[in-house]
């Protein structure tokens, strides 16, 4: 997986509606790929990509590209990367954590990788590194376990 894979998913683009099924979060300026919760401490953002990302059907296809995702988010700058494969039903999808800073700000980032119709969908949580609302908590469990 080529390097620039991590860095598309942190650009904008185009994205259809995702539903955020927790308590308090809404829409940013009534787009509903962009949630907020917490007061905005707590973001959500979901991106299709047109980048190819062939489906990944089993346990270990995930876990080769969540090595490669590892690698790859690493090169570019990330701190403490982790990535894991997730079940999602039908298909695998990866999880990754990590830090990214811009700015002077760190945040701490859950990034959901999906294939959807062979291409690339993320759905990204992101929260200042240090935040203690329950919001971090709660949008990383959406991300983990619910996010599809």
């Amino acid at each position: 997986m080529r390097r620039f894979l991590a860095l598309l998913a942190l650009l904008g683009g185009a994205a259809p509606a995702l539903v955020v099924p927790l308590r308090g979060w809404t829409p940013i300026a009534g787009d509903a790929s962009r949630w907020q919760g917490g007061g905005g401490e707590c973001l959500i953002r979901e991106m299709r990509h047109t980048q190819p990302f062939p489906a990944m059907p089993t346990q270990q296809r995930a876990t080769a590209v969540a090595n490669r995702l590892r690698a790859s988010l690493g090169k570019a700058g990330m701190g403490e990367v982790t990535t894991q494969p997730v079940d999602r039903g039908a298909a695998w999808a990866v999880l990754a954590g990590y830090v990214y800073e811009e700015a002077g700000a760190r945040y701490r980032v859950s990034q959901l990788y999906l294939s959807e119709g062979g291409r690339l969908r993320t759905v990204s949580a992101s929260s200042a590194v240090g935040t203690v609302s329950p919001c971090a908590a709660s949008m990383r469990d959406f991300i983990r376990y619910q996010a599809q």
